[in-house]
């Protein structure tokens, strides 16, 4: 492999620079800075109501009992994780799929028009001649022949759009979706042991209830997840907004339903959930059919070859970013239900905050794309460079949000006085790390938009590599905070890796190194 040296001063620039492009540009109202909000606004609004959901959720169940909120955090990190390994490499394939074929297809349209614009003149043209050719024979004696170019165009237009490969993604959501209910309440109990909640524990009981009855939503899950992706590839993210709303707001209602007046408890609150979910699915699903034709021609037209073949890549780095925060979390619980409890709220805690930078990376993603498809590389720098020094200036709003009410914030989670001390060991941690979480989930955005999913697989294992040995070595010398000391690292380590592709121009940022 070459060395940077020598690749930099045959160049004479270093494509890393593109990280500072026009930064003072970087909260300027232009065409792109306006693209990038209509998709990232919804799209973080999105993302960020789910978890809020889920905030909810524990703040009810913290309200049962300590040994319920571990339960159910240990059930939910279960679910979690695993509906990542499918559901990452899903939404991720789907968004730049759709993209890529979107712009192919309005290009399509636009260069069919330009034909009947010149069409238009030849019917002209042809009005004014037709007195001359009466007696000449057409197909049909009684239709003009501007009628009948008319007719020929009118025909070929489709107010839906034909996109293969959403349908080819509602079809491998749901067969996923499927496949994991039927692990999960297959194997819910052996998944809960290797979490650490084994025979004797307090916890065992209701994290399975809650754990079996959340499993039944996974196929609106990944079907529902599915169709965002399509809705971000056609860079449309206000209808999963609108039907996200929906469904959570309905499982905030449902939980204080089930939980507390049918005396159901945590099942109570999966039942919710899981309610919710196929709202949101049902939801989307009726907005989708009126956009995209979700029935291809054939079999043949669906593009699953193309999708195994980058979701494969895809799925071993969604593996190894699951099993470092599983890891992490069967570490905490091992350290009995006190720890679990304080580390779930400080988990939910990051994940909500830090996922509102996502909606950034998806506005990248479904961007990059869309300029990767018509080879315009000039916009696909201005983006890069925008969406990362947004996803900066969002990081840094956030540690100073998170750092200045997140003590007073634990206390809506739970009353137990030993959780709460193990909370503000984390929320240094929690808040700190909120800049380098900003920009690793941006990167994710940049780099998938590319379609570059071979180094975000790669590269992503190295990452697991170091943070699983420094786990197991850190949480034994350090204990809780031993385990948030990695998350740490492990962050860290994901944002350097993201930006080492673009910041060395190699891949498909070669282009980089010649501007």
């Amino acid at each position: 492999m070459e060395s940077l040296q020598g690749l930099f001063s045959r160049t004479g620039k270093i494509p890393l620079s593109v990280m500072f492009k026009d930064a003072r540009n970087v909260l300027k109202k232009d065409e792109l800075g306006i693209e990038i909000a209509k998709i990232a606004i919804p799209a973080t609004l999105t993302l960020a109501a789910d978890p809020i959901a889920s905030l909810i959720d524990t703040a009810f169940i913290g309200h049962i009992g300590h040994v319920e909120l571990a339960a159910v955090g240990v059930a939910i990190a279960i679910f979690n994780q695993i509906s990542k390994i499918t559901i990452f490499p899903l939404v991720s394939i789907t968004t730049s799929f759709v993209a890529e074929e979107d712009t192919i297809e309005r290009c399509s349209i636009k260069s069919q028009e330009n034909g009947i614009a010149v069409n238009r003149e030849m019917d002209m043209e042809l009005l004014e001649m037709e007195p001359l050719m009466k007696n000449v024979k057409t197909d049909s004696p009684n239709q003009s022949l501007s009628t009948r170019s008319s007719h020929k165009r009118a025909t070929n237009l489709d107010g839906r759009r034909h996109i293969p490969s959403a349908s080819s993604a509602l079809v491998i959501g749901s067969i996923l979706g499927l496949s994991q209910t039927l692990i999960l309440i297959v194997t819910a109990r052996p998944i809960l042991g290797y979490m650490g909640v084994n025979s004797d524990s307090q916890m065992l009981k209701p994290a399975e209830q809650y754990l079996m009855v959340r499993s039944l939503g996974a196929p609106a899950v990944l079907l529902s997840l599915a169709m965002q992706g399509v809705f971000r590839g056609l860079k449309d993210t206000k209808v999963p907004l609108y039907a996200t709303v929906v469904g959570d707001a309905l499982n905030i209602m449902l939980d204080s339903v089930c939980i507390f007046t049918l005396q159901m408890g945590v099942t109570g609150a999966a039942i919710a959930h899981v309610t919710s979910q196929y709202v949101i699915s049902l939801v989307l699903l009726w907005k989708l059919i009126g956009q995209v034709n979700l029935l291809p021609p054939s079999m043949k037209h669906l593009k699953f070859e193309r999708f195994f073949k980058s979701g494969f890549l895809l799925l071993i780095r969604v593996i190894a970013v699951t099993f470092c925060v599983t890891l992490a979390a069967s570490l905490a619980a091992r350290r009995g239900t006190t720890s679990m409890a304080a580390f779930q709220v400080c988990l939910q805690i990051w994940l909500a905050s830090s996922l509102l930078a996502d909606g950034l990376a998806v506005a990248g993603q479904a961007i990059l794309a869309s300029a990767f498809a018509e080879e315009d590389y000039s916009k696909a720098t201005a983006t890069a460079s925008r969406v990362m020094q947004l996803g900066l200036v969002l990081g840094f709003i956030l540690l100073a949000m998170l750092a200045a009410v997140l003590h007073f914030a634990s206390q809506l989670f739970t009353k137990d006085v030993e959780v709460l001390k193990l909370i503000d060991v984390g929320i240094p941690f929690v808040a700190l790390t909120q800049p380098l979480n900003a920009l690793a989930f941006v990167f994710d955005g940049i780099n998938n938009g590319a379609s570059d999913f071979a180094y975000s697989a790669y590269s992503m294992v190295t990452v697991a590599i170091v943070t699983i040995s420094c786990l197991f070595m850190l949480s034994s010398s350090h204990g809780f905070m031993g385990i948030w000391i990695v998350l740490s690292i492990y962050m860290s380590l994901r944002a350097l890796a993201g930006f080492l592709r673009i910041g060395t121009g190699m891949g498909p940022w070669k282009f980089l190194r010649a501007q």
